[in-house]
């Protein structure tokens, strides 16, 4: 399990256009949420860093994580503690594939090549709605706003999302207000997502 707990980072961000663009100590409004929803919806392209920590019942470790997402590509790459040292997953309409120390692994969706590898899977196709903020289209959710009217803990899919931060992010639309710090949860796995770089509609599709 421990070299391919690169691919649990998958698992693991978007919101705010005002008239006056904010500056990143500026704080989050009312109605920013709103007024940003249509161009948080249609982003498909980003880059985002961070760090992604990662605990379960019997182990707890963390990674670095470089995410390149574009219409229909994706790449995250995946490096640290975690099991190999570099790893990166990546994923085209032809399909997923895992590369790590250990070999490269592939399939047709991260579900069923997680399901191949480590027996079971995760909802890996909902987290570029889930780190824009945003529910996965067609499964059921429920969502729960703060009081400006930003998501604060998003249930779906037998997971539970919180929103702990939110950042600034300069560029698209004069700027957007994109998740900074998330906690998901899915029975005894726990995974935390902090941004330390957001960059909307960066046009690299790779590093």
């Amino acid at each position: 399990m421990t070299r391919l707990l690169p691919l649990l980072t998958g698992l693991i961000l978007l919101a705010g256009c005002a008239t006056q663009a904010p500056t990143p100590e500026s704080p989050r409004e009312r109605g920013d949420w709103s007024a940003q929803l249509d161009a948080l919806e249609s982003l498909d392209r980003w880059r985002l860093a961070g760090k992604v920590g990662l605990r379960t019942a019997q182990d707890a470790t963390s990674a670095n994580l470089d995410w390149h997402q574009a219409p229909r590509h994706y790449r995250m790459l995946i490096s640290g503690p975690f099991g190999t040292g570099r790893s990166v997953l990546e994923g085209s309409p032809d399909g997923v594939t895992l590369t790590t120390g250990d070999g490269r692994f592939s399939a047709r969706t991260p579900e069923q090549l997680m399901q191949e590898q480590l027996g079971w899977s995760l909802p890996i196709s909902a987290l570029d709605n889930w780190v824009r903020g945003l529910p996965a289209p067609i499964v059921a959710h429920d969502m729960q706003t703060d009081e400006r009217g930003f998501p604060e803990r998003l249930r779906q899919a037998g997971w539970t999302i919180e929103y702990r931060d939110w950042t600034w992010a300069p560029g698209l639309n004069g700027g957007l207000w994109l998740p900074r710090r998330l906690v998901m949860t899915f029975d005894d796995l726990r995974a935390t997502l902090v941004v330390n770089q957001w960059r909307p509609a960066d046009a690299t599709a790779s590093p």
